[in-house]
């Protein structure tokens, strides 16, 4: 099979959900005009295709190895690594001051969504560096910044994020690494950090890991916590007192080194801190946020591939009087929920960026609308990987069960998604506790409000109102209530704007004959189903403590 990058697609919502042009009129984004908009899409797209997608089967049977504190990557990797820096992708949109193109997250989406489509294994190293080029910019100071951050930028040196530690993954305020203060202004790190994507490798000769950290007589919780940048090497060409010290056997991604990461074994491993004492969590979150959009990403790049290996399968694969079975009814609703589930969730990653790309060109309202999008974005659209690329496997029959197919890795990459980066639970968590009530309840009730006024089809408009009068009652919930009904409110919820935003899609005057059958289906077949999640997302929580969890075994 051979991968071909959506770019026609990618066009469209860039065109009627973003707004590009309009972004193109701030001072902020003023490069990003029409010409260079259309020439990124297509070099994105031939890169994906051409250096990514080639080494993606290859990557996942090979895996990475470690040897003598040393991670090898799979053949191919280190020269398409190189490719990707030459071509200037890992400065899409970092900013100009620090040798960036400045261009919008909503563009460099098309980017993210393409080496995600073609080998995620391999586009996640880019990713993590995408949200440090973020946190160093808000937090890091001129000294550190002069020394790193155009580095990160050109993709020459990459970024880690280290957050969790054996005891320490979701309850984040829980860790014990520590950091102690040199005479130089440096820091002393020491502890241990698990699950470390692409924390050591062979593709650059040096790594810059942002790591959380406790300081001496810091305050308990994640309120006690800072911010501290680890190099590899060190500024004076020595190696870092840091090493990788085992790496995960994982069920996808098998590309991509999951690193357990030491720092500090015989006492002499620097860091300097980012941001302010004991603002690590603020400093990080930046960081998380752009990752969380990101990682929603991956569940549409993989969606894509999975739907393009289904429908070509579909189309070759004959049984029956009918031939093709891409002339059966079932396989027709399959491939057409594949289609419509990853045309609307790309809709919602693009949109949140769009928000946040506004921000940065002064609107704060529309800042805060990125922030409720968020959460859906990250929770909805891995959700949509992992049911797509499901779907793929059963359009496949028994070969899709057969890695030799293809069908099986996507399925296998797509699944750790919904759990790094924040569970899909805290995602809903994070949606009903934070972003319900956030700047006064107006940017969740300001988006709702968009939807009612500008939505056609009469499902999303009941929908609308069963999503309003959830969000009323979840609101005054008490906490357990609250979190109970959080998961199905939040697939509510994205259902809602994506189907928003693909009728959109539909409405315009060059959509085509299969955008406007995604919509029809989507609000046909898949809105009726949130609709359906009402009662769950107003349960309470009564009957999940109305037994013991032992009895449940």
């Amino acid at each position: 099979m051979r991968f071909s990058a959506p770019t026609a697609d990618q066009q469209a919502v860039l065109t009627h959900v973003v707004g590009i042009e309009e972004l193109a009129q701030t001072e902020r984004f003023a490069a990003a005009d029409a010409g260079t908009v259309q020439a990124i899409l297509e070099g994105a797209a031939q890169f994906a295709e051409g250096e990514f997608w080639p080494l993606n089967k290859s990557g996942d049977e090979q895996g990475v190895t470690l040897k003598d504190g040393e991670v090898t990557t799979p053949d191919g990797f280190k020269q398409a690594y190189q490719a990707f820096v030459e071509g200037g992708w890992m400065s899409l949109a970092a900013p100009a001051s620090a040798g960036g193109m400045q261009m919008p997250l909503a563009l460099a989406s098309a980017l993210m969504e393409n080496l995600n489509a073609a080998n995620i294994a391999f586009a996640l190293c880019p990713m993590l560096s995408l949200g440090a080029v973020e946190a160093l910019e808000a937090y890091g100071n001129e000294e550190l910044n002069e020394r790193y951050l155009g580095k990160i930028v050109s993709g020459e040196w990459p970024a880690t994020m280290n957050l969790t530690e054996p005891h320490a993954g979701s309850d984040v305020g829980a860790l014990t690494t520590k950091a102690t203060p040199n005479d130089d202004g440096s820091w002393m790190i020491d502890g241990q950090k698990i699950f470390i994507t692409w924390g050591e490798h062979d593709l650059a000769d040096n790594i810059i890991h942002l790591v959380l950290a406790r300081t001496p007589d810091a305050p308990a919780g994640t309120r006690g916590i800072s911010l501290f940048l680890v190099p590899k090497i060190l500024p004076d060409g020595s190696r870092n007192d840091l090493a990788c010290v085992g790496l995960e056997e994982k069920a996808g991604i098998h590309a991509s080194p999951t690193c357990v990461m030491r720092y500090g074994e015989k006492g002499q491993c620097k860091g300097w801190m980012v941001g302010d004492l004991h603002g690590g969590m603020r400093a990080m979150f930046v960081m998380m946020n752009n990752a969380r959009i990101n990682v929603g990403l991956q569940g549409v790049g993989l969606a894509e591939v999975a739907t393009q290996r289904a429908v070509a399968y579909a189309l070759d694969r004959k049984q029956g009087a009918r031939g093709a079975i891409a002339e059966y009814p079932d396989v027709r609703r399959m491939l057409l929920r594949m289609r419509a589930l990853t045309m609307a969730s790309r809709a919602l990653c693009y949109y949140a960026f769009a928000c946040l790309d506004r921000r940065a060109a002064g609107d704060e309202e529309a800042g805060y609308r990125g922030e409720v999008l968020t959460p859906m974005a990250k929770a909805w659209g891995t959700d949509v990987g992992v049911e797509v690329t499901d779907l793929g496997v059963q359009v496949h029959g028994g070969m899709g069960y057969i890695e030799e197919t293809g069908a099986i890795q996507h399925w296998r990459d797509s699944r750790i998604a919904p759990i790094y980066e924040g569970t899909n639970g805290i995602q809903a968590a994070d949606l009903v506790g934070r972003k319900l009530g956030l700047d006064g309840g107006q940017a969740f009730d300001g988006l709702i409000a968009d939807i009612r006024a500008n939505a056609q089809d009469e499902r999303l408009h009941a929908l609308c109102d069963m999503v309003e009068q959830t969000a009323i009652a979840l609101r005054s919930a008490e906490a357990d209530h609250k979190m109970a009904g959080s998961y199905p409110f939040l697939t509510m919820c994205s259902v809602l704007v994506g189907g928003w935003l693909l009728e959109r899609l539909a409405r315009a005057d060059d959509a085509t004959d299969a955008t406007k059958a995604a919509s029809a289906f989507f609000n046909a077949s898949i809105v009726p189903e949130a609709a359906g999640l009402t009662a769950a997302a107003n349960a309470g929580a009564e009957l999940l403590y109305s037994v013991e969890v032992e009895a449940l075994a």
